[in-house]
């Protein structure tokens, strides 16, 4: 039997920090695709607080290796606010967004929140990008390639800084799942920084289970475990939908192997759900598929489990 829940669905209509333009309609994406009705039928109270506001997206080139600093900076407070306003009122916060340098303001407020009450904190990071570049390592300058970074202290001093503490986060309290796409300069930075990453080949080699065993262990009753789903951590052919297709990622049932652990463990306290592009999805396929999966994190499984 699992506990009643109050969960609160934010909306956040930008890609701000994005390389192709449409994962501003991922909110309404996912509220088409029916994320409200799915979890009330699991039992949850779900308030959707609509979405937030920010800058529009200006589309343009990089100034001094970041793309629309400013603009990001001010999505990124908005977002940290609203999220941390939640998990204050006791609230689970779903993120729906948007593009995935958002994690940096819904991460800092759940760890300012861990902070606050003495809790410590679990990440997982279900992406097919490491998303640990810097304005020195980035090809491109999208910043939606920087938040695990600015997380950990390495980034503009108006992104490291919108949590109150320089870095919002140790990088050890991070497990990245399904990584199968990292630039050459940010791999040498994910060694250095010791990032601990379960890359695709290590879940071919080991299996989702063992891989997921370990980016679970030694959760307890005092630990806070936050989920930041990138939509491309799902293999292209089950969800086109994002605007950064990398092959090889997880099947239908590897996600959902990974969805149903996550649940087992009754420890996830909040959720992102981020770069969904349905200007580039297929009848709305891959935002059906995100919902599914969702219903899982919230304890779908084909049986009751004892």
């Amino acid at each position: 039997m699992t506990l009643l829940r109050s969960i609160s669905l934010i909306g956040a209509p930008t890609d701000i920090g994005a390389g192709a333009r449409g994962a501003s309609m991922g909110p309404e994406a996912m509220r088409v695709a029916g994320i409200g009705e799915a979890l009330r039928a699991r039992g949850c109270e779900v308030q959707d607080r609509g979405n937030l506001a920010g800058p529009s997206n200006p589309w343009q080139p990089p100034v001094d290796g970041y793309r629309h600093l400013a603009e990001v900076v001010a999505w990124n407070q908005a977002v940290h606010e609203a999220v941390y306003t939640e998990l204050r009122d006791g609230r689970l916060p779903i993120l729906l967004g948007g593009d995935h340098c958002l994690g940096l303001g819904s991460i800092s407020a759940v760890a300012r929140h861990c902070r606050e009450a003495g809790k410590k904190l679990r990440i997982l990071w279900l992406d097919a990008h490491a998303d640990f570049n810097t304005s020195e390592l980035t090809p491109s300058g999208n910043i939606h390639g920087m938040p695990v970074a600015c997380l950990c202290g390495f980034g503009p001093k108006e992104l490291v800084e919108i949590g109150g503490q320089v870095p919002a986060i140790n990088p050890k309290w991070i497990r990245q799942i399904g990584i199968r796409s990292v630039d050459e300069g940010e791999k040498r930075f994910v060694h250095e920084q010791d990032l601990e990453v379960f890359d695709m080949r290590y879940i071919d080699e080991m299996g989702m289970r063992h891989a997921m065993e370990l980016a679970l262990a030694t959760l307890d009753a005092n630990t806070h475990l936050h989920v930041s789903f990138d939509v491309d951590f799902l293999d292209p052919d089950i969800a086109p939908g994002v605007g950064t297709t990398i092959p090889g990622g997880p099947t239908y049932r590897e996600a959902q192997l990974c969805m149903e652990m996550i649940a087992d463990t009754g420890r996830m306290a909040s959720l992102d759900v981020m770069e969904l592009n349905p200007a580039l999805d297929v009848r709305n396929k891959t935002a059906l598929l995100a919902v599914d999966l969702i219903e899982s994190l919230f304890g779908k499984s084909t049986l009751m489990r004892k």
